[in-house]
């Protein structure tokens, strides 16, 4: 009867181990992905429509550690410009990429955030000819500002792209 009961206290004990020890795995396992989450109030379908033309940037949610987005201007039914963007976290860093068509032979050029709040992010890559620096600042929860700035024919420009949020 004392055997019994030793070897289901150790049955018990180890079951409860293993137990454990699943349940710090699966704890382990789940990414936060802080960075990334600054970024949030990116999401959604932004646009600025003027009487020159239509910007629209339309941002989603691709998996747990990046957003994707594509932006375009149409200009009388025209899409005049267009682009794709990753927006991912690695590791503490968070890298935006941008492929633009009929650009850079339509590669993907790296920015790297290089400032964070919580109503701007700063991304940068001062290797790239233009543009060298993106900013990102949220003005309220349905409108926020994209600006690009950089040097063409050896001068600094910048351009802003006001934005409303529509959905």
């Amino acid at each position: 009867m004392k055997s019994t009961k030793s070897f289901l206290l150790f049955l018990f004990s180890v079951t409860l181990f293993i137990s454990c020890k699943k349940q710090d795995e699966k704890e382990n396992s789940i990414k936060e992905y802080k960075q990334l989450k600054k970024a949030s109030w990116f999401l959604g379908n932004w646009e600025n429509n003027s009487k020159e033309a239509l910007f629209k940037e339309n941002w989603s949610q691709k998996n747990d550690s990046s957003y994707f987005a594509e932006s375009f201007v149409i200009v009388k039914k025209d899409t005049v410009f267009y682009e794709k963007m990753d927006l991912y976290q690695v590791q503490d860093s968070l890298i935006m990429k941008i492929s633009v068509k009929e650009q850079n032979k339509e590669k993907p050029v790296s920015f790297y955030m290089t400032k964070s709040n919580e109503k701007e992010l700063v991304f940068e890559n001062s290797k790239h000819d233009f543009s060298t620096k993106i900013i990102y600042t949220k003005i309220t929860n349905d409108s926020l500002v994209a600006a690009i700035y950089g040097k063409k024919g050896g001068k600094e420009i910048s351009e802003l792209f006001p934005m409303k949020k529509t959905n």
